[in-house]
């Protein structure tokens, strides 16, 4: 796409790495190694199987993800130098006055300003489409070019406190998909680790696609929770609306599933599901139970259950057992309609796919009307829409 951000490590070829030592490439952007030379993309590939930092230590996958993004209804991006040369606390860092002095001037602001906004440091690189100072806002989706330090004030006073144009940088609207893995690894060796892996499997699984110039990924500094890593945050238009959905705990056998449901779908992976823009952390855990309870009633109303846990269940159908498999994962949309999302690539090598055994026992529902049976889901559907409405303008309201 015109408006990519930055540059990313060149794709991981097809085959697999199992050490260092058989990864070997040119002299440019590569590393030395006792066995020869080391691609800079293998030695992401062979260092995201650190079983301290890497996606198969322990803690992966350990702990619930919903409700775990802090609550704001703006992200700013800004595009500076690499995850490579980014100190641990990049946004107070005396050496790099850009990033410093724009977090401490929305920090200064932020009660003046209408909307909660969150600042993040994506990649930079002069002479790109994503130079040092250029700022993307979403959902907006909006940049602006060639912010400098002597800016900064005039930027946050009419960009984000007014709402308005900040004219001297000439906003331009982006459009596409964006993909920001956190890579920060002088915050965290998690990140560092598992951020250039994906960032490699995330390119890879485009260019097959061939889907350049409709999806961009970018390494992005430190956004909270280490210890989900890998985390992944993404703006996908769904229905012409924009917002952001975290996800964590991604593995590099995820990216297929999170471009063919989120964003070709726009229907989000609810098992790697932290949060999204706009909700709190609250409103995060309800959205996802919520769904839960949808979809249980939407089985339930077509005729289908399924009785026990974790994906394995007995029961019966007629009489009879009926295995199928279990190649659907529940999900929330990003429009808020509930969808059963088909998973044909299902989660990392720790969630293999699994069959499960789908009954159809009968209930008072089947004893009645089609029209009946509607209505009734109906009502359903619309009671937990007012519940959910309700408990975020109570949110919103008690502040």
């Amino acid at each position: 796409m015109s408006d990519s951000i930055g540059t990313s490590p060149t794709p991981i070829g097809d085959a697999p790495i199992s050490s260092p030592v058989e990864a070997t490439g040119s002299a440019a952007g590569s590393l030395q190694n006792d066995g020869g030379i080391l691609t800079v993309d293998a030695a992401a590939a062979a260092a995201a199987y650190d079983p301290e930092s890497g996606f198969q230590r322990d803690e992966f996958g350990k702990e619930t993800l919903a409700g775990t993004v802090q609550f704001h209804e703006r992200h700013v991006f800004l595009c500076y130098k690499n995850p490579q040369v980014w100190p641990s606390h990049l946004e107070s860092s005396e050496s790099d006055r850009l990033p410093r002095l724009l977090s401490a001037a929305i920090k200064s602001r932020k009660k003046e300003m209408n909307k909660s906004t969150r600042l993040t440091i994506c990649e930079g690189e002069d002479g790109t489409d994503a130079s040092n100072g250029d700022v993307l806002i979403f959902p907006d989706m909006i940049r602006y070019r060639r912010l400098t330090h002597f800016d900064v004030e005039t930027f946050v006073e009419e960009a984000l406190v007014k709402n308005t144009e900040w004219l001297p940088g000439s906003p331009t609207p982006i459009t596409g998909a964006y993909v920001f893995v956190c890579a920060h690894g002088s915050r965290d060796k998690r990140c560092g680790t598992c951020g250039p892996a994906l960032i490699n499997k995330f390119n890879e699984e485009i260019g097959v696609r061939g889907l350049q110039d409709q999806i961009t990924v970018s390494g992005c500094s430190h956004i909270g929770g280490h210890k989900y890593a890998g985390n992944v945050i993404i703006f996908s238009p769904v229905n012409g609306e924009v917002t952001g959905h975290w996800y964590g705990y991604v593995a590099p056998d995820d990216v297929a599933v999170l471009l063919d449901q989120h964003i070709e779908k726009g229907v989000v992976v609810d098992h790697l599901w932290r949060g999204q823009l706009g909700l709190s952390e609250e409103d995060q855990k309800n959205a996802l139970e919520l769904k839960r309870q949808l979809a249980n009633l939407t089985q339930q109303n077509s005729g289908g259950c399924c009785q026990g846990s974790n994906g394995n269940a007995s029961c019966c159908q007629n009489g009879t057992q009926k295995e199928t498999n279990s190649k659907s994962e529940r999900a929330i949309s990003e429009n808020g309609n509930d969808k059963i999302a088909p998973d044909d690539k299902v989660g990392s090598s720790a969630r293999r796919s699994r069959s499960r055994k789908i009954c159809h026992l009968p209930t008072l529902l089947e004893t009645w009307e089609k029209e009946d049976t509607y209505a009734v889901l109906a009502v359903g559907l619309a009671g937990a829409a007012i519940f959910v409405a309700y408990s975020m303008y109570k949110h919103h309201h008690s502040k």
